[in-house]
C-alpha cells in the first residue's frame, strides 16, 4: 500500500546533467530561444509542512525541471510580504519571506540550479512596495510635505475638506486608485491599497532599485522578470489629469492617447530607466537578462525589448489569441516581425499566475466572459477536461516549435486545468474583496501542484495546502504520469529534448498552401510543424514523423492535434 505521508521523488527517467553546455557563460545569448519554467513559490513544493511552498521545497524538486528539459526557472516573488497580492506586495526586495526560507536557502537553491544546468530568473516589482515597507511607514510618520512622502505619490484630496480622491484614476483590482490616510492626504495605488506606488522621479527610488539589481546579480541570479514594467513613469505634474471614465484607467485603453502620453501607463520616460538598468546588467559576465511584463500594443512593447533596454518583453497577444488558425498566424507573424525590428527574440506564453490555465481557457466558446465562467464554478459553460487537455497539448507543441523563448507555467506540463470551483470562503486573491465579490480572481491557477496520487496534499508537502486541491488532481500528479507513454508529462519531456536538437535560427517559413484551419511552417534544417485547428482530420506532408500531441487517425492528423516532422 502507498504511504500517504511520503513525498514523491522518483529517479530521473533521463540522466541529470552536471552542467548544460549550451547555457553557460560561453553563450551569453542563451535566453533568446530558452524554455523558461515559471515557479509560483507558494504553490510549487512545501518542505516544512506549513501548507505554503518554500525555497527548500523548490530546491528538492529541481531535478523535475532538469529532467523536464527546461533551460531556466523564473521565481515569482519570494520576498517578505503579507500576501495582500500573492507576494507582489513586497516589504523588502532584498530578503526572503521567513515563511519561505532564508537567504542561505536561496543561495543553496541557486547553487543546485546551476549544478543542474538551470538558469535562475527572479521577479522584480518596481512599480510599488508593500505598505509595510520601511519607506512607507516612514512616510506615514513624517506627514504631509515631507521628503519621505515624496518617495511615493501623496496628494491632497479634492472637495471642501479634501474628502474626495485627487483624481478619478481606478485601481486594476477595482475601485479608486487612491487611499486616504488619517492626516487627510491620499496616496496612489494602481493595484491593492496595500501596494502604494513609488515615485520614480525620486533619486532614492532609482538608486535603491539599482542596489536591488546588483544584490541579486551578485548572488548568482541570471536574469529578471520586471513586473508592471510599463507603469513606472507617471505624469505627476500639477494639476493631475482626470481620465473622464473608470475604463480609461485600464491598459487596453492606451489607444485613446497619443503613444507615450497616458498619465501613468507606457510613458516615453520609462525607457530612460531601463537604459540605465541595462548598463548595470551588462556589467556582469555573462550579462544578466531581463524580460518586461508590459501590457501594451506590439509596436510599443518592442521598445522595452530593445538591446539597450530589457532585451525581451512578454507577448500577450499570443496568450489572448483565440484557438483560430488565421488569428494565430497573424499574431505569430506580427510578433516575430516586432521582435526582429527591436533586435530581440520573440516570447510565447500560454499560461501564467494571472490567467485561466490554457487547458480550460482554450475550450471556452468565443465571447465567453472569463469571470462569469469562474463565478459559475466552471459550469456555465461546462468544459470537457479531455477535450481541453487535447487542445492544450496541441497548443503546447505549436508554441514550442516557434522561434524565440517559451515561458511555461508550473503544472502545465501535467495538463492541469483551472480549478474554477474553489469555494469563495477560501479565496486569497484581493480582487475578490476589492471588487465587492464581483470578480473571483486568480486563485484557480495558483492551486498547489500534485506530486503524488495520495496524501493530504498530493505530495505538495507533508501536511495540507494553502488552497484546496480537487480530488481529480491525483490523476494529474507527477507520480501518475512519470514514465507513462503518452502522458502529458512525457510529451513535454520528449518535445523539449527534441527542441534542443532541432533549433536552428530565429525565423520560420509559412507553407504556401494549407487546408482551412491548419497552420504549417518550417524552421531551419527542415523541421516542420503542422497544427490542425479544424474539425476534420487532414493529411500530413511527406517527411519523418517525430512527435504528435495526440495519436494519428488512420495516418491522418486529427482535430486539435499538432505534429512535428522533418523532411
Amino acid at each position: 500500500m502507498t504511504d500517504p505521508t511520503r513525498t514523491y521523488d522518483p529517479r530521473p527517467p533521463h540522466p541529470v546533467p552536471d552542467a548544460t553546455p549550451d547555457l553557460s557563460s560561453r553563450n551569453p545569448d542563451w535566453w533568446r530561444q530558452a524554455v523558461v519554467y515559471q515557479v509560483y513559490p507558494r504553490s510549487f513544493a512545501d518542505a516544512d509542512g506549513d501548507g505554503l511552498g518554500d525555497l527548500r521545497g523548490i530546491t528538492r524538486r529541481l531535478t523535475h525541471l532538469a529532467t523536464l528539459g527546461v533551460d531556466a526557472l523564473w521565481l515569482s516573488p519570494f520576498y517578505p510580504s503579507e500576501l495582500a497580492d500573492g507576494g507582489y506586495d513586497v516589504a523588502d526586495p532584498r530578503d526572503v519571506d521567513p515563511r519561505l526560507g532564508t537567504l542561505d536557502d536561496f543561495d543553496a537553491m541557486v547553487r543546485e540550479a546551476h549544478r543542474l544546468g538551470l538558469k535562475v530568473i527572479v521577479d522584480i516589482v518596481p512599480n510599488h512596495t508593500s505598505h509595510q515597507h520601511v519607506w512607507f511607514q516612514e512616510a506615514l510618520r513624517a506627514g504631509p510635505g515631507s521628503a519621505a512622502r515624496d518617495r511615493y505619490v501623496f496628494r491632497d484630496g479634492r472637495g471642501e475638506r479634501g474628502e474626495l480622491p485627487p483624481t478619478d484614476w481606478q485601481s486594476v483590482f477595482g475601485g479608486s486608485a487612491w487611499q486616504r490616510v488619517p492626516d487627510g492626504q491620499w496616496y496612489l495605488h494602481l493595484f491593492a491599497a496595500e501596494q502604494p506606488d513609488l515615485n520614480w522621479g525620486h533619486q532614492d527610488v532609482r538608486d535603491d532599485y539599482r542596489t536591488t539589481l546588483r544584490f541579486w546579480s551578485d548572488r548568482g541570479v541570471d536574469g529578471f522578470r520586471i513586473d508592471v514594467a510599463h507603469a513606472l513613469a507617471k505624469d505627476l505634474s500639477e494639476p493631475l489629469r482626470d481620465l473622464g471614465s473608470p475604463e480609461r484607467s485600464r491598459e487596453y485603453t492606451l489607444g485613446e492617447f497619443p503613444p507615450g502620453t497616458h498619465p501613468f501607463y507606457d510613458r516615453d520616460e520609462v525607457h530612460e530607466i531601463y537604459r540605465d538598468w541595462r548598463k548595470i546588467l551588462d556589467a556582469y559576465s555573462p550579462p544578466r537578462t531581463a524580460v518586461a511584463e508590459a501590457w501594451v500594443p506590439g509596436a510599443r512593447r518592442a521598445l522595452y525589448a530593445r538591446p539597450d533596454e530589457l532585451g525581451q518583453a512578454f507577448n500577450f497577444e499570443y496568450l489572448q489569441a483565440a484557438w483560430d488558425a488565421e488569428e494565430l498566424r497573424q499574431v505569430i507573424t506580427e510578433s516575430l516581425e516586432t521582435a526582429h525590428a527591436a533586435g530581440a527574440s520573440a516570447t510565447w506564453v500560454l499560461s501564467n499566475h494571472d490567467v485561466i490555465r490554457h487547458a480550460s481557457r482554450l475550450m471556452l466558446p468565443p465571447g465567453t466572459d472569463d469571470n462569469a465562467w469562474l463565478l459559475s464554478g466552471g459550469h456555465a459553460p461546462a468544459v470537457d477536461p479531455d477535450a481541453g487537455l487535447r487542445r492544450a497539448r496541441a497548443a503546447t507543441l505549436l508554441m514550442l516549435a516557434l522561434p524565440g523563448s517559451a515561458y511555461v507555467y508550473q503544472g502545465e506540463e501535467l495538463g492541469l486545468p483551472e480549478v474554477a470551483d474553489l469555494p469563495t470562503e477560501v479565496l486569497q486573491d484581493p480582487i475578490w474583496e476589492q471588487t465587492g465579490h464581483v470578480r473571483k480572481g486568480r486563485d484557480g491557477c495558483r492551486v498547489p501542484l500534485p506530486w503524488t496520487t495520495t496524501g493530504p496534499s498530493y505530495g505538495f508537502g507533508p501536511g495540507g495546502a494553502w488552497l484546496p486541491q480537487p480530488p481529480s488532481f491525483a490523476e494529474y500528479a507527477v507520480e501518475a504520469q512519470d514514465g507513462v507513454e503518452g502522458s502529458t508529462l512525457e510529451l513535454y519531456r520528449t518535445a523539449l529534448k527534441l527542441r534542443r536538437k532541432l533549433l536552428d535560427g530565429e525565423t520560420l517559413t509559412w507553407a504556401e498552401q494549407t487546408p482551412a484551419g491548419v497552420l504549417q511552417f518550417e524552421r531551419g534544417d527542415g523541421w516542420r510543424c503542422v497544427a490542425n485547428l479544424s474539425p476534420d482530420p487532414v493529411d500530413l506532408p511527406a517527411g519523418e514523423l517525430l512527435l504528435t500531441s495526440a495519436p494519428l487517425h488512420n495516418g491522418r492528423l486529427g482535430p486539435d492535434t499538432t505534429a512535428w516532422l522533418t523532411r
